[in-house]
């Protein structure tokens, strides 16, 4: 009995007691719809099933829902073709498969649905139909085909879809130019998303037609040419996002007119030349991305007038000179990568000022000085990069407030002292690599027991002494320890055997002695050995671990004073040597 039914959750009937609705999104549903009796529904005008579990097919008899109005199965696992029979479904104002498994080709009946303003048939494996075969849809407003496996070029039909608003053809495999009807017809658009495809040429000057604009996002894909000059007369955008193409020459001055701009993303082009002092005038843009670039030029002082300023990322260009200390003053920055210029200069103590500040990257630049103690003020730090540039003093104890840091890289630099203990206060850290410097005194101890979390320890080429720490703890993640070129004495520790995950142990050039460490064979995941220059002594033998080195792939034994023959077990079981991928490059 249907009247029943008007009294369930979910359920919605009209006046006369027939069903209108069915409401059940988010509802915990499993199982299939290939049993639903769509012909018991006649004055069915709603039907909400998305964010559920429901699978197979969607029955062809969903066509004889006439009065249909509202069909949402987004969020489901339905596979196979999109029922050619929704075609039939006049009435249909809103239709969304957004994120199943349905794949097949398009079926151009859906463009007879002429009332329809949203459609949606993003994240599946939908390919590419005739579009020839497709009418235009005047109503349609938001239109996204996003996530799926489209080819060719662009669909034609939507140009005739006027009313166009919101279209999203990202992450798909089309090509070919932007067709001139996109930007004479669409004059109404506000969001345009094309990434992740492989589109080209350069942006037609009928670009600007597109006067609505709000957001633009041709992110990873091969356009060419200049950006427009005239860019900033579409006076609404917010987002630009052109990251990963081949745009070249400068940056447009017109930029500066986009008093509304948020986002200005541009990296991973070819552009050239100085950054426009017009960008200064964007006070409300949040994140500024010009890296991988070949901009030149200073960093401009006027970057501090952008107070809303969260993310900075000049990195990879040709920038020099200082930082400017107007940077200092944007207290909102929660980023900023300025690694792989020509930057110079010191690091001035109001660095301390940015204390939302979560990645911090100085590195591969002309920078020298000391580390500011101030740098401890940084209590929200993830990432700190200070590697490959002329950094002299100590390290400041104070890199022991950073309780939230996971990778600290001052490598390649001309550090002096003795490592800070307090560094084992940072219980977060994962990647400690201070190598090439001009470090001292003992290895702390508590470097590797500290903390759980430690993947890569890296100390080679420094000036410490005594002997290699002793504290490995059981469970420890471990991957990457490199003591070369040291002057460290006395024995491997036979805690090493504790680090499981172990990957790479490079003791090499050092002053080791002793007899050969055969225990570190029972580590299984253990790829690079290196023990060569030290004083080791005696012959090499094996131990009764029944697969000795399972993942092996370098070990280098040279200049020391072992003696007699290396095992022909160990040969017998270096099979990781012969497999490995010779495309791999494993840094040694």
């Amino acid at each position: 009995n249907l009247r029943n039914l008007c009294n369930w959750t979910g359920i919605v009937c009209s006046t006369t007691g027939s069903i209108s609705e069915i409401n059940l999104s988010n509802a915990n549903l499993t199982g299939t719809l290939v049993q639903f009796s769509f012909t018991s529904f006649p004055n069915l005008i709603r039907f909400d099933l998305s964010y559920n579990n429901l699978s197979e097919s969607i029955p062809s008899t969903i066509g004889n829902l006439s009065k249909l109005t509202f069909l949402d199965l987004s969020n489901n696992s339905f596979v196979n073709n999109i029922p050619w029979e929704i075609g039939q479904l006049m009435e249909l104002r809103y239709l969304s498969f957004l994120n199943n498994s349905l794949n097949g080709t398009i079926p151009y009946q859906l463009s007879n649905l002429q009332k329809v303003w949203y459609l949606d048939l993003g994240s599946n494996y939908l390919e590419t139909p005739d579009w020839s075969k497709f009418s235009g849809m005047p109503l349609l407003t938001y239109l996204s085909f996003c996530r799926n496996e489209l080819t060719m070029e662009f669909p034609d039909f939507i140009p005739n879809c006027w009313n166009l608003t919101y279209l999203d053809l990202s992450i798909n495999r089309l090509t070919g130019k932007i067709p001139e009807s996109v930007f004479t017809n669409l004059g109404k658009l506000e969001y345009f998303n094309l990434s992740d495809n492989s589109f080209q040429g350069p942006l037609s000057l009928n670009f600007l037609k597109l006067s609505k604009l709000k957001d633009l996002c041709l992110v990873s894909n091969n356009f060419t040419g200049s950006i427009p000059e005239d860019i900033g007369f579409i006076s609404d955008l917010q987002l630009i996002r052109l990251f990963n193409n081949s745009f070249e020459g400068k940056i447009p001055s017109s930029i500066g007119k986009l008093r509304n701009l948020q986002r200005l993303s541009l990296p991973m082009n070819k552009l050239t030349g100085e950054i426009p002092p017009e960008i200064g005038l964007l006070t409300k843009l949040n994140y500024l991305y010009l890296w991988g670039n070949k901009l030149s030029g200073p960093i401009p002082t006027w970057i501090g007038n952008l107070k809303d300023l969260v993310g900075l990322t000049l990195f990879k260009n040709y920038l020099s000179g200082p930082i400017p200390p107007t940077i200092w003053n944007l207290s909102n920055l929660t980023t900023l990568l300025l690694s792989s210029n020509n930057l110079s200069g010191t690091i001035p103590p109001e660095i301390g000022n940015l204390k939302d500040l979560v990645g911090l990257d100085l590195s591969e630049n002309q920078l020298s000085g000391p580390i500011p103690p101030t740098i401890g003020n940084l209590s929200n730090l993830t990432i700190l990069q200070m590697d490959g540039n002329k950094i002299f003093g100590e390290i400041p104890a104070e890199l022991g407030y950073l309780k939230q840091l996971f990778v600290l890289s001052l490598d390649s630099n001309e550090l002096t002292g003795k490592i800070p203990s307090t560094i084992c206060n940072v219980s977060s850290l994962e990647i400690l690599n201070l190598s090439n410097n001009n470090l001292g005194g003992l290895i702390p101890q508590c470097l590797v027991s500290f903390n759980n979390e430690l993947s890569v320890l890296d100390l080679r080429m420094n000036h410490f002494h005594g002997t290699v720490p002793a504290t490995f703890r059981e469970g420890n993640k471990l991957r990457n320890l490199g003591l070369n070129g040291n002057q460290l004495e006395g024995s491997v520790p036979q805690t090493l055997v504790n680090c499981k995950q172990l990957q790479v142990l490079d003791l090499g050039n050092n002053k080791l002695s002793g007899r050969f460490p055969n225990w570190v064979e029972s580590l299984p995941e253990l790829r690079i050995l290196v023990l060569r220059s030290n004083r080791f002594s005696g012959t090499i033998s094996a131990s009764n671990t029944k697969l000795p080195f399972p993942s092996l792939r370098i070990i280098d034994l040279s200049n020391n004073e072992f003696i007699g023959l290396l095992p022909t077990k160990y040969f017998k079981n270096f099979k990781a040597m012969i497999n490995v991928d010779e495309h791999k490059n494993l840094g040694y």
